[in-house]
């Protein structure tokens, strides 16, 4: 079954309504030009009131090793994406400190297959986004034919633009590496605030 990631979350209410409708990962974005950046001195309980079914996901942009690392720690998080020009170096340096990691790529006109494989043995997952000067929540898809040419043995995350009327069309996509639908910006009443009747809409239409 493929799993749902609702991403950029900055709202304890909000919080709390969201996962009611059951994702399977949440996630903070700890990168301050975003505008759903958690803030400095984030709020305790956007971390703490999270069910324990549900992941929380650190999102980082060429962040340092040890500051990744600090911060999953203190905020409590079980995985860390990647957004930016992390080298596979620093992935096996933060997944040695037991958290599972995500390298995130914003996709052009190809799928790269032997940049993605120097990642294999040092990310658990990847993320498929369209690629962008603001790294990621552009709210744009790119060509999910691309993925067709995917041939790396790595489970990845879909990402980029996804909206309620697109779960039918990733149901359909029947690519072995799907693992989970990431959906952010199509969601949202405002930046970091989001509609959590269309979102548990959207995992219904996933799930069911």
């Amino acid at each position: 079954m493929i799993k749902v990631k609702v991403c950029g979350m900055t709202d304890h209410l909000n919080l709390i309504s969201v996962v009611g409708k059951g994702p399977d990962y949440i996630g903070y974005i700890f990168y301050p030009p975003s505008p759903r950046w958690v803030g400095r001195d984030p709020d305790t309980s956007l971390f703490r009131d999270v069910p324990g079914t549900v992941k929380r996901v650190g999102v980082f942009v060429d962040e340092s090793p040890d500051v990744v690392i600090r911060t999953a720690k203190s905020a409590g998080l079980h995985v860390v994406q990647l957004h930016g020009n992390e080298s596979p170096q620093i992935c096996g340096q933060i997944a040695s400190e037991g958290l599972s990691v995500i390298k995130a790529f914003g996709l052009g006109m190809v799928a790269d297959n032997e940049k993605f494989s120097q990642y294999s043995n040092s990310a658990d997952y990847f993320l498929f986004d369209t690629r962008s000067l603001q790294k990621g929540g552009s709210g744009r898809k790119f060509d999910w034919g691309i993925l067709d040419n995917y041939t790396v043995d790595k489970p990845f995350f879909l990402s980029g633009g996804i909206g309620i009327e697109d779960a039918e069309a990733i149901r359909d996509l029947g690519n072995r590496g799907l693992f989970a639908v990431d959906i952010n910006s199509r969601f949202e009443m405002k930046p970091g605030i989001k509609d959590a009747e269309l979102v548990g809409l959207f995992i219904d239409r996933i799930k069911n």
